[in-house]
């Protein structure tokens, strides 16, 4: 980071909206953020106490909650505190560089863990007697591994080429959090070619991403295809709609804000809301209300639970 920089303290605008709407916004962005982290919470404990769901589909899902519980509570508290505190959107030099690698660390994270949960959806529908064998779990734990690990780099990149530039005067960013593009508008230097390599670097990683997801689900449709039975085509159908449902919800909002021409902050504000705020609640509702399995191991840890008290 460079030594040139003398703001010390940052101002978030926050969300675009209406005073009047203060109280509001406040308790709807806190009850989804409740409901977020503990349906997250729910998942990774049915999971975990639930033995039928020891597989590499849960395994992974198991990792999406965990980053979707992390990944909301690194933007969120910030935007509440920005709604009810005239100095709320307040934050230290440093914290905004911790925020704006946290937030690109879990995002770019799960960009490729919702990639890997797509091949692990071919190779089950696709090669369902070899699956149990290149689905062990060593390799399961290689994968979910890389993720982690690629996601820290690319994330150091980005913040890397964000604040190494000097910043000497304006220090009122046009957003709830800490993020690349209204950051950079803030530079006293050209920012053009830290602009351009990060528009490439997300560029790369998004589409990238999606093109193998996009490849996955064509290869998995011709298998699904291929099933002689109705009943065998629609649970199959059914098992990957709700991952394309989460797909879509985090990939639109992401590629609108930063795969395109021109920035506009308002826009890009409430956009943002989709991918920060709703996905991770997404994940939870998705996967539970949609998967039977879920719903049969929710319902065994009530009802357990229930029987152990009686006892």
């Amino acid at each position: 980071m460079s030594n040139m920089s003398l703001v010390t303290t940052f101002f978030l605008s926050g969300l675009p909206h209406p005073p009047v709407l203060d109280t509001t916004l406040f308790a709807l962005f806190l009850v989804i953020y409740i409901l977020t982290v503990l349906g997250n919470l729910l998942i990774l404990t049915v999971i975990r106490v639930d033995s039928h769901l020891h597989t590499p589909m849960y395994y992974f899902l198991t990792n999406l909650s965990f980053i979707d519980m992390w990944f909301s509570t690194v933007t969120v508290p910030k935007m509440l505190m920005t709604l009810v505190s005239p100095g709320g959107g307040a934050i230290s030099f440093y914290s905004c560089v911790a925020q704006l690698y946290s937030f690109h660390f879990l995002g770019s994270t799960e960009c490729f863990l919702y990639t890997v949960m797509s091949y692990d959806r071919y190779l089950a529908i696709s090669y369902p007697l070899r699956y149990s064998s290149m689905m062990s779990g060593r390799v399961c734990a290689l994968l979910a591994a890389g993720t982690w690990l690629t996601g820290s780099l690319h994330s150091a990149v980005q913040t890397s080429l964000t604040f190494h530039l000097p910043y000497c005067g304006p220090n009122q960013i046009q957003h709830y959090f800490c993020d690349a593009p209204p950051i950079l508008k803030l530079a006293c230097a050209d920012t053009s070619a830290n602009e351009m390599v990060i528009f490439v670097n997300i560029g790369v990683v998004a589409s990238g991403c999606f093109l193998l997801i996009a490849l996955s689900y064509v290869s998995i449709v011709c298998s699904i295809l291929r099933i002689r039975t109705s009943e065998g085509r629609h649970r199959a159908f059914q098992t990957c709609a709700s991952h394309c449902i989460v797909v879509l919800c985090f990939f639109g909002p992401g590629i609108f804000i930063y795969l395109r021409p021109g920035s506009r902050d308002a826009v890009d504000g409430v956009v943002a809301v989709f991918y920060t705020v709703l996905t991770p609640l997404l994940n939870p509702v998705v996967y539970t209300l949609r998967n039977k399995e879920v719903k049969k191991a929710l319902l065994k840890l009530k009802y357990g639970s229930v029987f152990t008290r009686g006892k």
